[in-house]
C-alpha cells in the first residue's frame, strides 16, 4: 500500500495539463445546441402540430398519439443529423442518480432508422433489479418508462436523452420525477387559487429552483490508491493535516490552473445541453469547490442538476480529476450541500417571494411569505426527513452547514413587519436610502426591500425574493426535498385559501379576511423562526423549549414520513399512497444499512489488513532500535520503548474494535424488520465503533514512519492538485 501511495504521488507529479479552448467567445452562439427543446419543436413541427405541443405542456395535458408520431420523427431527425445513433429513456429510479436503456434507432429488418412516436412516449426497461420497496417481487421484471415533454429531450454523447417517469407494471412509482411532478402541480393549483384573490388574470404558478452545487476534486491517482475513497465516497481514516481551512484563504480564492481547466470544460458541456451555469468559485476547505446555475422550473433544474453531475465526473475523467459529492469525505473541514433557492413565480411573472412598490401585491407577497413559513411549521420533521441521506448525517449540525433542527430565518427586518402585524399596532421605521414597499392597510408597517441579512446556520432562510433550503445534502437527488416543500406550501395555501373564503362567505372584507388569516399563521408559526447562531448550544436547549424536533440521525428522521399527518398529506394530494410512501422509506432504511455496511467493512479491511501490518512492522523496527541502542551502552531508552508502548496500545485498539463490530454486524444483520436493524447499525456499530477505531488509526498515522504509511494523507489529497 505505501508503494501504491508513492506511485500515486510520482504520477500527480508527472501529470500533464488538458488544454481546451471555446471554439468561439460567445457562449450565446452554442448554448442549448444540444438541446430538443421548444425553439427547435418551433423549427421542426408543423404550426398546428407544435401549437398542441406547446399547450398540452403549458397546461400538463396529455400528448395525442399522432402529434407523439410527429415529434418523434422530428427529434430523431434532429439528432440524427447531429451524429446521433441511439435514444435512451433517461429516468431516476430509486437508487440516488440517473438510469438508462439505449435503443438503436437503426431497423436491421425495415434497413432504415426508425422512430415511432409509440418510442418516444414508452418503453418497458427491466424494472427487477431497480429497488421497489417491497412494491414488487424480484421475479416481476416488467416496468414502464413515460416521456416527461415539460423536460427537454436533448443529445448527450450520440444519443437522444428523453427525460422520463418510471413506473411498476401495477402502476406505483419506482422515481423521484413522479411525485414532484405531482408536487408541482399540487402547489400550481393551490398557489393560483390563492393569487386570484389579488388578481383574476393569474393562471398558473411555476416553482423555480436554483440549485448550488458544491463539490470536492482530488487527483484520479491519490482517489485511487484510497480504498475508502473507492468504496464508500468518504475517508474513514485520515489525521487532520497542520493546515486545514484554518487560515480561511481556499474561500474565494484564485482558482487552481487544473481546476479552472476542469471547470472551463465542463461548463462548456453544461452550456450546449442548455444548463444554464453562471458561478464558479473555491469554497471554504481546501480543494472544494462550487458551481451555481440560474434559476430554472423545478423539474428542469432538477433534471439539470443530475445531468450536470454527471458531465462533471465524465469530464473530471478527462483530466485525471475524481468529483467528490459526498457530503463529508473528509473529517476536520467543511462538507458539501446542495442549497436549493426556491421561489413560486406567476404567469405574468410575478415572484411571490419578492416585494414591490404595489399596495395589493405587497399583501400577496406577505401572503405567501407567511403562508410558507407556516407550512414549514407544520411540517418540520417532514421536511427534517427529506434531506435525511447516510451522507448528510456526518454534515448536518457539524458547525458548518445547517443544524437538524428546522428553523426559518427571515431577518430583522421582517420580523419587524411580523411582529407588528401580530400586535396588530403600526410601527415607523426610519427611513433612509433604500426604498420602501408599503401594504396599503394601516396595521402593516412599511418593508424595506433588500433589507434581509443571510444565516448560513439557517436550514431555511429567506433572502430577499426566494427561500434557500440549505440542508439538502450534495449527493442527494433534489427532487426529494423539492417535492415535501411545494407540497407542504400547497396544502398551507389550501388551507389559507379556504379560512380566507370562509370569512369572505361571513361578510368580512376581503382584505381584512386576509390579514387576519396572516395574523393568526404568524402567531402559530413564531416557534419555528430563529435569528440567531444555529451552531450554539444554546439554540440547541431553546429549541427543546419551543418543542422544535432534533433529529440527528437517518433512519430516526424517516419516520416522520410514515405519520399519520405526512400520510393523509402525500394521499390528500395525490402525490403519494400510503404504500407508495411506506416502499420509499424501506428503501431508504436498506440503503442506509448498506452504506453503514459498506463503511465498516472497508474500515475493517484497511484497519487489519493495511493499517495494522504497517503499525506491527514500524513495531519492529523500533525494537530493533531499542535493542541495538541497549547494546550500544545506551541506558536510556525510555523515549523509543514509550513509543512502542503507545503504537501496542494503539494496534489493541484497532483489532480489539474491528472484531467486536464485525460480531456486532453478525448480530446486527438478524434483525428482520428494517428500521430496526437500521437504528442498531446507526447506535450499535457507527456510533459505538468508527470513531474509536478511527482515532487510533489516525494516532497511528502520526507514529509511523511517513515512508511506511500505506494511505494517502489528507494533506496530500487536498492541497496538492
Amino acid at each position: 500500500m505505501a508503494k501504491l501511495r508513492f506511485e500515486a504521488l510520482k504520477k500527480l507529479n508527472e501529470r500533464g495539463k488538458v488544454h481546451s479552448e471555446l471554439s468561439t467567445p460567445h457562449i450565446s452562439q452554442f448554448f442549448g445546441e444540444n438541446v430538443f427543446g421548444m425553439e427547435q419543436m418551433r423549427a421542426t413541427l408543423a404550426p398546428a402540430v407544435f401549437k398542441k405541443v406547446s399547450s398540452a405542456i403549458k397546461n400538463h395535458e396529455k400528448i395525442d398519439e399522432a402529434t407523439a408520431d410527429a415529434v418523434a420523427s422530428a427529434a430523431k431527425s434532429w439528432a440524427i443529423a447531429k451524429g446521433a445513433t441511439h435514444f435512451t429513456h433517461w429516468f431516476q429510479p430509486m437508487t440516488g442518480g440517473t438510469a438508462e436503456k439505449h435503443d438503436s434507432f437503426f431497423d436491421a429488418l425495415a434497413g432504415i432508422e426508425k422512430f415511432k412516436g409509440s418510442e418516444l412516449v414508452q418503453q418497458e426497461p427491466d424494472a427487477s433489479s431497480f429497488p421497489s420497496g417491497g412494491i414488487r417481487s424480484t421475479f416481476e421484471a416488467r416496468g414502464y418508462t413515460a416521456w416527461d415533454p415539460t423536460s427537454p429531450m436533448f443529445l448527450y454523447g450520440r444519443t437522444l436523452s428523453i427525460p422520463t417517469v418510471f413506473v411498476s407494471y401495477t402502476g406505483e412509482t419506482l422515481d423521484t420525477k413522479s411525485p414532484l411532478l405531482k408536487a408541482l402541480k399540487a402547489v400550481d393549483l393551490a398557489a393560483t387559487s390563492v393569487c386570484q384573490l389579488f388578481d383574476k388574470d393569474i393562471q398558473h404558478v411555476v416553482a423555480s429552483l436554483g440549485s448550488e452545487q458544491e463539490y470536492f476534486v482530488v487527483d484520479k491517482a491519490l482517489f485511487n490508491a484510497r480504498p475508502d475513497l473507492v468504496m464508500a465516497g468518504r475517508s474513514v481514516f485520515g489525521h487532520a493535516p497542520a493546515r486545514g481551512q484554518q487560515l480561511e484563504d481556499h474561500y474565494f480564492g484564485a482558482i487552481p490552473s487544473r481546476i479552472y481547466d476542469f471547470m472551463r470544460d465542463f461548463e462548456i458541456e453544461c452550456w450546449k445541453l442548455g444548463i444554464p451555469v453562471r458561478t464558479r468559485h473555491n469554497e471554504v476547505a481546501p480543494s472544494q469547490f462550487e458551481v451555481a446555475p440560474l434559476f430554472e422550473e423545478v423539474n428542469v433544474a432538477n433534471d439539470h442538476n443530475q445531468l450536470m453531475m454527471d458531465i462533471m465526473n465524465r469530464v473530471g475523467e478527462k483530466h485525471e480529476l475524481k468529483i467528490l459529492f459526498h457530503e463529508k469525505p473528509f473529517a476536520g473541514v467543511n462538507g458539501s450541500g446542495k442549497h436549493n433557492n426556491w421561489s413560486l413565480i406567476t404567469d405574468t411573472g410575478v415572484n411571490l417571494y419578492a416585494p414591490s412598490s404595489s399596495a395589493r401585491d405587497n399583501l400577496l407577497f406577505l401572503t405567501f411569505f407567511v403562508t410558507t413559513i407556516k407550512a414549514v411549521h407544520e411540517h418540520a420533521d417532514l421536511l427534517r426527513a427529506s434531506i435525511a441521506t447516510p451522507g448528510n448525517d456526518f454534515r448536518l449540525g457539524a458547525n458548518e452547514a445547517p443544524p437538524a433542527i428546522m428553523s426559518a430565518f427571515i431577518g430583522s427586518q421582517m420580523t419587524s413587519v411580523l411582529d407588528e402585524l401580530e400586535k396588530n399596532g403600526n410601527l415607523k421605521i426610519e427611513k433612509g436610502d433604500n426604498m420602501y414597499m408599503k401594504l396599503g392597510i394601516d396595521q402593516i408597517p412599511e418593508i424595506i426591500l433588500d433589507a434581509t441579512d443571510r444565516n448560513r446556520t439557517s436550514p431555511f432562510a429567506f433572502t430577499g425574493n426566494k427561500f434557500e433550503f440549505r440542508a439538502v445534502g450534495s449527493s442527494d437527488n433534489c427532487a426529494t426535498a423539492m417535492t415535501v416543500l411545494n407540497l407542504i406550501v400547497a396544502d398551507q395555501l389550501d388551507k389559507f385559501f379556504a379560512e380566507v373564503s370562509k370569512l369572505i362567505d361571513k361578510g368580512e372584507e376581503k382584505r381584512l379576511a386576509i390579514v387576519t388569516v396572516l395574523r393568526k399563521y404568524i402567531k402559530e408559526s413564531k416557534d419555528i423562526r430563529f435569528e440567531g447562531d444555529g451552531y450554539s448550544d444554546e439554540w440547541v436547549k431553546e429549541a427543546e423549549k419551543r418543542k422544535l424536533g432534533n433529529v440527528k440521525n437517518m433512519p430516526r428522521a424517516l419516520d416522520a414520513y410514515l405519520s399519520k399527518k405526512s400520510l393523509d398529506l402525500f394521499e390528500k394530494h395525490e402525490v403519494l399512497t400510503h404504500k407508495e410512501v411506506e416502499a420509499r422509506n424501506e428503501i431508504r432504511l436498506e440503503s442506509y444499512i448498506k452504506r453503514v455496511q459498506i463503511e465498516a467493512r472497508v474500515m475493517g479491511d484497511l484497519a487489519m489488513n493495511h493499517i495494522v501490518p504497517t503499525a506491527i512492522a514500524y513495531q519492529s523496527k523500533l525494537i530493533e532500535n531499542a535493542r541495538g541502542l541497549k547494546e550500544l551502552g545506551f541506558a536510556d531508552t525510555k523515549s523509543v520503548l514509550q513509543t512502542i508502548k503507545e503504537i501496542s496500545g494503539h494496534i489493541d485498539t484497532i483489532k480489539n474494535g474491528v472484531r467486536a463490530m464485525v460480531e456486532e454486524r453478525k448480530r446486527v444483520n438478524k434483525i428482520a424488520e428494517a428500521h430496526k436493524r437500521a437504528v442498531a447499525y446507526c447506535d450499535d456499530i457507527k456510533e459505538k465503533y468508527f470513531d474509536v477505531i478511527r482515532e487510533a488509526v489516525d494516532e497511528l498515522e502520526l507514529l509511523v514512519d511517513d515512508e511506511d504509511w500505506p494511505l494517502v494523507k489528507y494533506r496530500e489529497m487536498l492541497f496538492l492538485r
